[in-house]
């Protein structure tokens, strides 16, 4: 590489800007000074002993903390300034006029962003969601000013997003429009079919605090928020890149296949070796199994000393000790080779075998090396075999130290950069290109290697170190243009979201935004334990919520953790504000530990849809269980009018009345997907009444009022369109939307239980209702998912139960005239009594009116919970049962206080069952609490 290379036109190093600033009220003569000042406050902090057992503090020296802080803005460890700033920035908020009242439907539209972003692109994740996606969000719950919160901020794109809700290109590129005046309009279609622009925000930068548990998503999050300007870091970037040419261009020479030329090496692909299992002779993985014109490795091959045919499973691998120039010792490791080099010289690329001069330069490589003063760092601190969730007996053999996860030529020039590298922002991009020349970089595989885990493939590209960063510093660069536009500093802190009463103060944030862990989906803590090595300071896995083995957390643990997190965020978010969730796992105990969490702390979920990232679109979620996308929960903190309310009122029938007019009104009055209208299953009736239930219950009070009363009652005090119940003026909005939309689109259900079935019988049968010979092979062909643990009902049983069948006699009922004379036109304009209509309508089945579903609903409980007596009588495992008997039995022991009998048929229960039930859950969490306080 030449020296000048790297950018094309290179002046004198631009001048730093000086000139006083202002930082909490207080004045500096400049930035350097503000820091100076807010770190020795820091290091007082530091030293207190009370400050380092906040939950969730890192690990790492006081002096490595220091290092990577850019107080009071950024902190690697809990941020004490973060009250001061809030409280600041509430001052700075104009006044609102008389009589003002924030509300906001759930964000419940149709989105697509995705991740071909140079700014999401800059540093890797192990999760991220885009910041355009996040800023549709932003824009539409809070004004400019607003604080948002993001308590899982990852690498920030929660604050990205927060500061370009002020920049006019960006938010038109969402496909918004942006007045003069800075007010935001979205296109909506009016009850005429026509296009129309409608105001819904305004233009101007959010405020955003971050916060995670990870000290290297927060060093991330914190850089994309930095202020520093593009020539600058052009300038000290080129001037850093060309020192590190000279000092180790020798380390990536190699001799042209002439042996006289010298070429620069691109990369040199490192090879397993292999034992034949049949004549023991040591087989190097990319000569035997590589097949070069397709570029893959093949199924099976050949064993080149006994033409043994192979496969990679039959062999194990061979072995080796040599010296650890860092550990001072002998150690024991898989054997892995240098088998191939790619190189450039004059423009062009060739390949060759390493010849003895390469050997030789590896040699001089490990002196260099042990030459170095470097404390090893064992894995996980802990080192040896085992040290991890993610470690594995195979490819982690003698893998014990974070270094071994390096070529020693790599890690050499590593250990230097970093020591080396003048800036923060330079660090942030060495930061950045880890997983691209670490032994995690398949030379078959995709960039960077596998996500979330530390995988080894038998064939690694070690790539040129120097290559690889000039590259990242080159995008980077185009990258700051548009990170230039962020105007003011994120505030970012390090520690555990479920302990932050000591940062923020009560109902200060004005809007949530997380994607939190997702179970076991993602060892946070050791998949970015490479990443804070650099850093030298660690993640605390203490409060990190996870579900992991390897540090003895459960599906309990994991919904424990979750639910402290979540009462924080709901501590100290506003009132009549909302929280969006995105969230992505394919358990559904996950899931519904997700949803627990979120009620236990007092939120309730208003509308819930998913994320597919491919397409990059929302649509309506319609099972507890559908979890193999990723999910968007939108759940509001009831606003304290009804709070005080529901005090007074929980004990009668009209606290009930007043939850669900609440509740209506922060549901989505519409979902559409494309022009279609879409059925919004948070205003079903069956719904309304389990999310009344658990609100009662979660406060600890006896519900008042049965589900056939909850059904009458729904029916005589809301309007009621296609299923759904609406607030008066709802109903006008929705009347028009579907107007303009046509028919509505039904949910797609998938039946596995005795819920789902009514569900999907209500739905067939409100639509045509028919026979009882015409529903049942319909209903045999949607029996293929039924739950094992879920004891299967006759059809007839289902019906009988839960719909009405007209016998012929008296007038036929609305809904089957309805239908019948849609589709007959002989049947037109008859009279309801007559007979050749009473002949076609005669054994159809039909979903009853409220009033007629009450009594239906009274007989259906009293069958239930005369099973439910039967299982409370079994002595053993309940293998097969009713999970509706279940849950009418638990409701009704819950309204007589007999909290020990949930517990007894929950223990009963097969795990598996309750955990992925929330229903079931919420029963037995809330017995299990009132029998320890009793």
């Amino acid at each position: 590489m030449k020296a000048d290379d790297m950018f094309d036109s290179l002046l004198e190093e631009p001048q730093k800007p000086s000139g006083p600033v202002t930082c909490l009220g207080m004045t500096f003569e400049n930035d350097e000074a503000r820091r100076a000042h807010f770190t020795e406050e820091l290091r007082k902090k530091l030293q207190d002993p009370e400050f380092r057992k906040i939950e969730g503090f890192p690990i790492g020296s006081d002096e490595d903390i220091l290092a990577l802080s850019d107080p009071p803005y950024y902190t690697a460890c809990p941020n004490p300034w973060i009250a001061d700033f809030i409280a600041e920035w509430d001052a700075q908020k104009p006044e609102q006029p008389e009589g003002h009242h924030y509300h906001r439907e759930p964000f419940a539209a149709d989105v697509s962003e995705g991740k071909n972003d140079p700014i999401y692109n800059a540093h890797s994740y192990h999760t991220k969601v885009p910041h355009k996606a996040i800023m549709r969000y932003i824009l539409h719950y809070t004004k400019p000013g607003d604080i948002v919160f993001d308590g899982f901020c990852g690498t920030g794109m929660t604050g990205v997003a927060a500061q370009m809700c002020g920049d006019r290109e960006v938010v038109m590129s969402l496909g918004y429009q942006v007045k003069p005046n800075g007010t935001i309009l979205q296109e909506e279609t009016d009850e005429n079919g026509k296009k129309f622009w409608r105001p819904f925000s305004k233009l101007g930068a959010r405020k955003a605090v971050l916060n995670d548990l990870s000290p290297i998503a927060t060093f991330i999050a914190n850089n994309y928020s930095s202020a520093y300007t593009s020539s600058s870091f052009r300038y000290i970037a080129s001037k850093f890149i060309n020192n590190l040419k000279d000092k180790w261009n020798w380390l990536y020479e190699t001799k042209h296949i002439d042996n006289k030329s010298t070429g620069e090496i691109n990369y040199v692909v490192w090879s397993d070796v292999f034992l034949c299992p049949d004549c023991s002779a040591e087989l190097v993985f990319m000569d035997v199994a590589f097949d070069k014109s397709e570029g893959k490795v093949c199924d099976s091959f050949r064993c080149h000393t006994c033409n043994a045919l192979l496969n990679k499973k039959m062999m194990s691998h061979a072995t080796e000790t040599y010296f650890d120039a860092l550990l001072k010792k002998p150690v024991s490791r898989n054997k892995q080779v240098p088998a191939l080099i790619n190189y450039s010289l004059k423009g062009k690329r060739f390949e060759k075998k390493p010849d003895s001069e390469d050997l030789t330069l590896l040699v001089k490589i490990e002196k260099n090396l042990a030459e170095l003063s470097i404390d090893p760092i064992p894995m996980m601190h802990k080192g040896g075999e085992n040290w991890g969730a993610i470690w594995r007996s195979g490819y982690h053999y003698g893998i014990t130290h974070a270094h071994h996860f390096y070529t020693s030529r790599n890690y050499l020039i590593l250990y230097d950069a970093w020591i080396t590298a003048p800036t923060k922002e330079l660090k942030w991009a060495i930061s950045a290109i880890l997983n691209y020349i670490n032994k995690k970089q398949s030379f078959t595989g995709g960039g960077g290697g596998m996500p979330g885990v530390l995988y080894i493939a038998s064939m690694v590209q070690e790539k040129n170190f120097i290559d690889v960063l000039e590259r990242k510093i080159k995008s980077l660069d185009k990258v700051l243009p548009e990170l230039s536009k962020i105007k003011s500093r994120n505030i970012c802190g390090t520690q555990s979201t479920g302990a932050l009463s000591k940062a923020i103060k009560d109902e200060t944030l004005d809007y949530v935004f997380v994607d939190p862990p997702f179970g076991a989906n993602i060892m946070y803590s050791e998949g970015s334990f490479l990443w804070e090595s650099q850093l030298s300071v660690w993640t605390n896995q203490s409060p990190e919520a996870i579900e992991s083995t390897y540090q003895e957390k459960k599906i309990d643990d994991y919904r424990n953790l979750m639910t402290g997190c979540f009462s924080e965020l709901y501590r100290i978010l506003k009132p009549g504000r909302w929280m969006t969730v995105e969230f992505s796992n394919t358990q559904s105990s996950v899931w519904n530990s997700i949803q627990t969490a979120l009620a236990d702390a007092g939120f309730v979920v208003a509308n819930v849809s998913s994320l597919d990232k491919k397409q990059g679109g929302f649509k309506a979620v319609t099972t507890p269980t559908a979890v193999k996308q990723d999910l968007v929960i939108s759940a509001y903190k009831p606003n304290g009018g009804f709070e005080e309310r529901f005090k007074k009122e929980a004990q009668t029938e009209e606290g009930v009345w007043d939850f669900v007019r609440t509740h209506l009104k922060y549901l989505p009055v519409t979902k559409q997907q494309g022009a279609l209208l879409q059925f919004v299953p948070e205003r079903d009736p069956r719904i309304l009444f389990d999310q009344m239930i658990a609100y009662y219950v979660r406060k600890g009070y006896p519900v008042p009022i049965s589900s056939q009363e909850f059904q009458i009652g729904l029916a005589q005090r809301f309007m009621e369109r296609d299923g759904m119940y609406f607030l008066p003026d709802q109903v006008a909005e929705y009347d028009r939307k579907k107007m303009t939309s046509g028919e509505l689109k039904q949910m797609t259900l998938f039946v596995s239980d005795e819920a789902s079935a009514i569900q999907w019988l209500r739905q067939l049968i409100k639509e045509k209702p028919q026979t009882f010979s015409d529903i049942n092979p319909h209903f045999m062909q949607q029996l293929g998912g039924w739950s094992k643990n879920e004891a299967q009902l006759d059809l007839r049983e289902l019906l009988n139960q839960n719909f009405l069948c007209y016998d012929g006699k008296g007038p036929v009922p609305e809904q089957i005239h309805a239908y019948l004379s849609t589709n007959w036109k002989e049947l037109r304009n008859l009279p309801k009594d007559d007979l050749t209509l009473v002949a076609k309508a005669r054994d159809r089945w039909y979903v009853p009116d409220p009033n007629k579903a009450g009594d239906l609903e009274k007989l259906r409980e009293k069958a239930l919970l005369k099973e439910f007596e039967e299982y409370k009588e079994v002595k053993k495992k309940l293998k097969v049962f009713r999970l509706e008997a279940v849950r009418a039995g638990f409701k009704k022991a819950w309204q007589e206080r007999d909290y020990a009998v949930i517990v007894a048929v929950a223990d009963k229960i097969p795990n598996n069952v309750l955990e992925e039930d929330p229903k079931l859950l919420m029963w037995y969490d809330q017995a299990v609490t009132r029998m320890g306080g009793e």
